[in-house]
C-alpha cells in the first residue's frame, strides 16, 4: 500500500523594510494534502516535512578530509494515506539524510524508521521527495505548491510489475508532480557550502 506525505518548506527571511537576507542553512517545513493528477479516487494523501540542512554531519568511511557531504541534513518526514476503499489510514515516518534547494524548490531523502500496521514494507528504505513552494499561502484558497515522491504508484509506475526496481540514492526524487489541495510548504533556500580545505 503506497503512502502519501505532507511537506512544509520555510521561505527566505525578509528583514523589516530591508532587502532579502540569505539564510545560512536551507530548510523545508510544512504539511499539505495533495491530489494525484493521473488518478481519480477518494483517498486522502498528505506529507509533512521538518527538514534542515546539516552539512558535513554524516561521516562517510573512505571519504578523506570531510565529516560527510555538503548535502547532509537532519529532520523528519511523515507520510499519511487514508484509503477510502479500506477505511484505514496508513502512516510512515522517516529520518532525513539529504537536502538540496533552489529558490522555491527542494529535493530531499529520508530513511523510513516507522510504518503503521498493514503499511508497505519500507522499513530501512530511502525514499525521495520534492517540493515546489509556489509563494504565500492564503487561507481558504488552493495553494500553488506541489510535491513529488519516489515510490510506486507515482510517475514511476510500471504496469505489470509488483515493485519499481530502481534504488533511490541521496537527494534523488522526481519533479513535484502533485498539486497541493490543502495546507502548504515553505522552502528556505541556501547554497551548498564549500568543501573544507583542510
Amino acid at each position: 500500500m503506497a503512502l502519501a506525505v505532507a511537506v512544509a518548506i520555510t521561505g527566505v527571511t525578509v528583514a523589516s523594510g530591508g532587502p532579502r537576507e540569505r539564510p545560512a542553512r536551507a530548510s523545508v517545513t510544512g504539511a499539505a494534502e495533495f491530489r494525484l493528477p493521473y488518478l481519480a479516487d477518494d483517498d486522502v494523501r498528505s506529507l509533512t516535512f521538518d527538514a534542515y540542512a546539516a552539512p558535513f554531519s554524516r561521516p562517510i568511511p573512505g571519504l578523506p578530509g570531510t565529516g560527510g557531504l555538503p548535502t547532509d541534513a537532519r529532520g523528519t518526514v511523515k507520510v499519511s494515506h487514508y484509503s477510502a476503499r479500506e477505511h484505514i489510514t496508513y502512516t510512515a515516518e522517516g529520518t532525513v539524510d539529504c537536502l538540496v534547494t533552489a529558490p522555491g524548490s527542494a529535493s530531499l531523502t529520508a530513511v523510513i524508521t516507522k510504518v503503521s500496521p498493514g503499511g508497505p514494507h519500507w522499513l530501512g528504505e530511502r525514499m525521495g521527495f520534492s517540493v515546489y513552494d509556489g509563494g504565500t499561502d492564503e487561507r481558504g484558497r488552493a495553494s500553488g505548491d506541489r510535491v513529488g515522491y519516489s515510490w510506486d504508484d507515482t510517475v514511476n509506475w510500471t504496469t505489470g510489475t509488483p515493485r519499481h526496481e530502481d534504488a533511490v540514492n541521496s537527494c534523488m526524487a522526481p519533479a513535484p508532480f502533485a498539486p497541493v489541495t490543502e495546507g502548504g510548504y515553505r522552502v528556505r533556500h541556501a547554497d551548498l557550502p564549500n568543501w573544507p580545505t583542510n
